[in-house]
């Protein structure tokens, strides 16, 4: 194959470094360390100069043996990289303001998308090519700020750019995709030797000239994988969504954490995944191997329905996707309020971590009920199973509804919440998520071409709505069935709470998850809350009528949350307790400081 003579990437990037290291260039363009950057000693930053001479020399010897046909996207990739890469080296060098390298990752962006390069998968012009900016700038944005450790954004790279390369091998559907694809992939390994090294001394750093070049190749070979394809299927987006996850992770916690505690997202920082697990008590060299693994496993699974192009191997490949995304999106917010709190390191092992059981079933479980979801809601508005039209559609759908529903309940914190003890706020925030997929997916399926001609648009709607309920009943079960296994078994104290307030709402909630505590009723004078339910416990009548309510619920003892009622108003109660020969105990909530606290802040 005539492709593989871009290898030459390789030694022409190796090459570059030698004899890069041996000017005085290393002594002028380096990194110096700060509070913001990882590194402790000065290192020089010219590493996208072998990079990007790697991924040109490659491509050209390709051109020169007609490996590769001359193209405007060809040079349409290779022109907006060379923009980046510059812009790169100039901030190296002088250091740029954030709008002006924004600027440039634009122009460059423009001069793909004016090669032809554009999201072939929405109709409209006019929204392809304002996406396929936004994802240009997006991912080479990425990049940049996952170059933060030795090794990682290089390594990455090599396995994104490699996934590329079998993909259009396996698929014969881009010779362009192929060796550009595999030009930088072995740039980058001739450039790892100098930069990630075992005595943890780097050579050479990639510098922004690098980090940038490297995310715009990759975004544009993104979006150049699917020219043959993206028109008929919205499964061919997975595989560079799953390919690049992993800086797409790492730059949207980043920037939600940095907007959340109000620091400019263009800021450098030690608040990166990789760091997490550094925090976390990984070695360097082992942060970026669980890095790479998880890299590997997406891309492979990416690669697996891609190239199978099978329906619901594509939704099978969504869920294991998913879950191991889920699942380490999780891992890191348990480090990140681990960090918060000042809770010590509790070492456990990454691979349980990222399989945590009670996660891992609701992440299943979760993908069993929307999968019945959409169809049940598909089936409601369809003839039998439809015609053939609408069940390509349904099938192209499910795993854009799946992706997103997954990635609004992860930022909803579906999954990092006790459902046994939820409340409306939960719920709220679960019907909040499924809303705002069913819209997202609804739009990105109405953006392909023609693809919603027949199918009903109500689908989604009514699949909002269905998965609302049956997650929320999900929940609401699981923790019933949980409360129920505790009080099962033995003699449950039968206890009447007298006032239905705050504070005996309160009470009822804390004995309902109380072993051994039962609440049998309330006591309450209000006539607008007799004979009705308070937090599923029933008020059984008034005060007046103590003698009577204890005699009928069976009560073993009284508890009174209105200790400071009128003595002549709480005497019924008093009185009945007594001629039952039950214990009547008032409860006072009352909030006191904790003098030795006091103590030690004035101390301190």
């Amino acid at each position: 194959m005539s492709a593989a003579v871009t290898i030459a990437a390789l030694p022409v990037a190796a090459l570059t470094l030698i004899l890069l290291l041996r000017t005085r260039l290393g002594t002028r363009l380096v990194a110096v360390p700060s509070e913001e950057r990882w590194h402790e000693r000065t290192t020089p930053t010219f590493g996208g100069v072998a990079i990007v001479a790697g991924l040109v020399g490659g491509v050209a010897l390709a051109l020169a043996v007609g490996a590769i046909e001359p193209s405007r996207e060809l040079f349409g990739i290779l022109g907006g990289t060379l923009i980046v890469f510059a812009a790169g080296f100039a901030d190296d060098l002088v250091k740029l303001s954030p709008l002006a390298k924004l600027g440039a990752q634009v122009a460059a962006a423009a001069v793909a998308v004016a090669s032809g390069l554009t999201v072939e998968l929405v109709a409209s012009d006019w929204i392809a090519i304002p996406l396929a900016v936004v994802w240009l700038v997006g991912i080479t944005n990425a990049f940049n700020l996952l170059d933060n450790m030795d090794g990682l954004a290089a390594t990455l790279a090599a396995i994104a750019s490699f996934t590329f390369a079998v993909d259009a091998a396996a698929d014969n559907s881009s010779d362009l995709v192929l060796v550009v694809a595999l030009g930088l992939g072995c740039a980058c390994l001739g450039f790892l030797p100098f930069n990630l090294r075992r005595d943890g001394r780097s050579l050479v750093f990639m510098g922004d000239s690098g980090s940038q070049a490297i995310g715009f190749t990759l975004a544009a070979l993104g979006l150049a994988s699917s020219w043959t394809v993206a028109g008929t299927t919205v499964a061919t987006t997975v595989l560079p969504l799953l390919v690049l996850a992993i800086p797409i992770l790492d730059t949207a916690f980043v920037t939600l954490l940095r907007i959340a505690q109000r620091r400019p997202v263009s800021q450098g920082g030690r608040d990166h995944t990789s760091h997490r697990l550094v925090y976390y008590g990984l070695s360097e060299g082992r942060a970026v191997a669980v890095l790479a693994a998880i890299a590997l496993a997406l891309g492979a699974t990416g690669l697996a329905y891609n190239l199978v192009n099978d329906g619901p191997l594509t939704v099978i490949g969504v869920l294991v996707s998913v879950v191991l995304l889920v699942q380490f999106a999780s891992f890191l917010g348990d480090l990140e309020e681990q960090a918060r709190t000042g809770g010590g390191q509790q070492q456990v092992s990454i691979a349980r971590a990222l399989l945590e059981p009670r996660r891992l079933a609701e992440v299943v479980f979760d993908f069993a009920l929307m999968c019945l979801s959409f169809l049940a809601a598909y089936a409601l508005f369809v003839d039998g199973l439809g015609d053939n039209q609408q069940r390509a559609v349904f099938v192209a759908a499910l795993p854009v509804v799946l992706a997103l529903r997954y990635v609004c309940f992860v930022v909803a914190g579906v999954y990092r919440r006790v459902w046994r003890f939820a409340g409306a706020h939960d719920f709220v925030s679960v019907a909040v998520a499924c809303a705002i997929s069913a819209v997202g997916a609804y739009a990105i399926v109405r953006l392909q071409r023609g693809t919603l001609s027949t199918f009903p648009p109500q689908v989604f709607l009514l699949d909002a709505v269905f998965t609302t309920v049956l997650v929320i009943g999900s929940r609401i079960a699981v923790g019933r069935v949980l409360t129920w296994r505790e009080h099962r078994g033995g003699e449950r104290r039968r206890v009447l709470i007298v006032g239905a307030g705050r504070s005996g709402r309160s009470l009822a909630r804390e004995l309902r998850e109380t072993p051994g505590q039962r609440v049998v009723g309330f006591l309450d004078d209000n006539p607008g809350v007799r004979r009705r339910r308070v937090v599923g416990v029933t008020v059984a009548g008034s005060l007046q009528e103590a003698a009577t309510v204890i005699a009928a619920t069976q009560a073993d003892e009284v508890v009174v949350t209105i200790a400071d009622a009128p003595p002549d108003r709480l005497q019924p109660v008093v009185a009945a307790c007594e001629e039952a020969g039950l214990e009547c105990r008032f409860l006072r909530r009352t909030a006191e400081p904790d003098p030795t606290a006091l103590a030690g802040a004035r101390v301190s």
